[in-house]
């Protein structure tokens, strides 16, 4: 089970700036101050958590805890601020909550602790840990009731943020964009070529409507209270498009009697559906290696161009 945010996932526990990027000239405790954050340096924990920030969490000098996201590089920022606008609009109409951010600059974005812990973790050796039972009947109602919430609002609520606006057919057709622009750059085997081709072709996989969706929703995005979901964090990648995107993780990860309970509750919550939603969402969830593709030629890192060569080309050597 692979999925390109996990890849670089991992937490270390540090001081102020002990374990911090190379990069990283201005100790965490010291940005925070400058944007008017007193924080105690002995409590910061730093998360490896995403591709694009770093995140710290730290006490403030008033007892409150804080989350830091710090960009990894310039070209994050303005997603950044789309992300910022998306989150004000949603918030009132979701009953799980989302990020509150206070402090929004170039440098640092910073809110107050939600309440709740992830879901999912790596764990020092690099394995995912799971902090609940995915197979709970509780987490499938849990989730159900998110996704409907979710995909039930209404769009022109996000018009106006900046985040992608797609109509089902523009959907597949960046889709198919995507792997011919990968496919141009990668070796990719024949038979993810062949898999997506014929995905792609069939109009019975695809959705004929797009909804509001968060686009990551997996459970180290998902703020828990055991098997029941809090919070959503990490709305980058938020966009209207296809629904079966928070859908994909689910599907991979879990029974197909437990996906079809989650499915069950967000039909019975008012989630519209398609009688191929899990075959489009196993084919979907193959398209991760893509992704991650398309983020290693954007960033160029060796590291994440060896993680997109392995997963586009799983069997080579």
């Amino acid at each position: 089970m692979r999925h390109p945010a996990c890849l670089l996932y991992f937490t270390v526990q540090v001081g102020d700036s002990g374990g911090m990027h190379p990069t990283d000239t201005i100790p965490i405790s010291e940005l925070a101050a400058t944007h008017g954050l007193d924080i105690d340096p002995t409590t910061i924990v730093v998360t490896e958590l995403g591709l694009d920030f770093r995140v710290a969490i730290a006490d403030a000098e008033d007892g409150r805890s804080w989350v830091m996201r710090i960009p990894r590089r310039p070209d994050v920022t303005e997603r950044a601020v789309v992300e910022g606008r998306l989150l004000s609009r949603i918030a009132p109409h979701l009953s799980v909550s989302v990020p509150d951010w206070q402090i929004q600059t170039d440098a640092l974005v910073a809110y107050p602790l939600l309440p709740g812990s992830p879901g999912l973790t790596i764990d020092d050796d690099g394995q995912p840990e799971w902090h609940f039972d995915v197979e709970s009947a509780v987490y499938a109602r849990s989730l159900g009731d998110v996704l409907a919430e979710l995909h039930g609002l209404d769009p022109t609520i996000v018009a106006d943020t900046g985040i992608p606006m797609e109509s089902p057919d523009e959907v597949r057709a960046r889709k198919r964009e995507e792997i011919g622009l990968v496919a141009a750059e990668f070796d990719v085997a024949p038979d993810l070529l062949d898999r997506w081709s014929v995905w792609l072709g069939d109009d019975r996989y695809w959705p004929s409507w797009t909804t509001v969706t968060h686009g990551e929703i997996y459970p180290a995005h998902q703020l828990m209270d055991g098997p029941v979901i809090l919070g959503l964090l990490d709305w980058t990648t938020a966009s209207v498009g296809d629904p079966a995107r928070d859908f994909a993780f689910h599907q991979a990860s879990v029974s197909p009697e437990t996906f079809d309970a989650t499915v069950r509750q967000y039909v019975d919550r008012g989630g519209r559906v398609w009688s191929m939603l899990a075959e489009h969402c196993a084919h979907l969830f193959s398209t991760a290696a893509v992704e991650l593709g398309l983020y290693a030629l954007e960033t160029g890192d060796e590291g994440h161009v060896a993680a997109a060569k392995e997963q586009l080309e799983p069997h080579r050597g």
